[in-house]
Formats: structure tokens, sequence, C-alpha cells
């Protein structure tokens, strides 16, 4: 028995192409590496189009103390059709991701 037809299979491959992570981006002839600060950043690939302030998330450190970070996303682009969206937790770059413009 097939649990996915071949519409839901077609459209997650779709989903999963039109979003894309990456470990770094290229800013001119720097490079920018998730665990950058947000200064790191700047200083590397200048301000960006939008920054937008996501909330607060809750995070357990060692000791077992409860913090509140902030989250940020940042967008770029588009850079040859792409955009790319940064996010921050903290002030540290955790995640990169991009997606072709329209």
């Amino acid at each position: 028995m097939h649990l996915f037809g071949p519409l839901t299979v077609l459209l997650l491959g779709l989903l999963a192409v039109s979003t894309a992570q990456a470990a770094s981006l290229r800013c001119g002839s720097a490079l920018i590496t998730r665990d950058d600060s947000t200064q790191e950043v700047l200083s590397k690939c200048g301000e960006p189009i939008s920054r937008d302030f996501l909330g607060y998330r809750e995070r357990l450190d060692i000791y077992g103390f409860h913090n509140e970070i902030a989250i940020e996303e940042w967008t770029y682009g588009p850079r040859n059709g792409m955009y790319h969206f940064l996010r921050f937790e903290a002030g540290r770059l955790v995640s990169i991701g991009s997606k072709r413009g329209n």
C-alpha cells in the first residue's frame, strides 16, 4: 500500500527545492558562516534589505537557568535572482536559507 500519491510526492519535492539551507554565504569576497555575530555579518555583507524581529525564545543554559533570547531574520537580495534569509538567535547566526525570487 502506498502512503503518498504522485501529486503529494511532487509537491514535497517542489517544497524541498524552493527553500535551500546553506552553511555559508558569500558577500563579495567575504564569507559568513553559522555562529558569526550580527556585527560580523554587517561588516561583511552590509545592511540587509529588511530586518524582522521574530520574538523571543526561552533557552536553558548549562547551569539550569532559563534565559530569553531574541530571534531576528535578515533578508539580503536579490543576488542573481536569489533572496537569502539569515536567522539570528542571541546575536549569533544560526541558519542561512535562500529562495529564488518571483
